[in-house]
């Protein structure tokens, strides 16, 4: 089992949302955990998106970087540039890797506008973790 974290700066949509599909769609693959810099609680609305592809992110928690758990990994993926330049340095023998993705907590516009953008940045993660899991499987 390949245990992989997921960070970003908050903790509340990009990594609540890698970490629960990396869980569904990794099913004894992958052994998946998130944290954030600075961790704000899981957003209402990565919940309600991911529920539209049946994935219960709802139990999951907000959590700060735990640096035992960290050095434990053997791939950390940084969701966000911030993270990338702050998190802590790559523990020796695990692999780093960089998905720069938009923060749908930051969208605008009306509710089915903002929805979308959660919409947008599930589904790439979603195609991400696909290609994650593919690239273990045949690696």
């Amino acid at each position: 089992m390949v245990k992989v974290m997921f960070l970003c700066t908050g903790n509340s949509c990009r990594s609540q949302m890698a970490e629960g599909l990396a869980r569904e769609l990794g099913t004894g693959i992958l052994e998946a955990h998130s944290a954030g810099l600075s961790p704000k609680g899981v957003h209402d609305k990565a919940v309600q998106v991911m529920k539209e592809l049946d994935i219960d992110i709802s139990r999951q928690a907000s959590k700060s970087i735990d640096e035992a758990l960290l050095r434990d990994m053997d791939i950390l993926v940084t969701l966000c540039d911030n993270a990338a330049e702050s998190c802590p340095l790559t523990p020796p023998g695990s692999r780093s890797m960089h998905w720069p993705l938009e923060d749908p907590a930051k969208a605008k516009g009306t509710e089915e506008e903002i929805l979308n953008t959660f919409r947008t940045v599930r589904d790439e993660i979603r195609e991400r973790v696909l290609a994650l899991i593919g690239d273990i499987r045949h690696g």
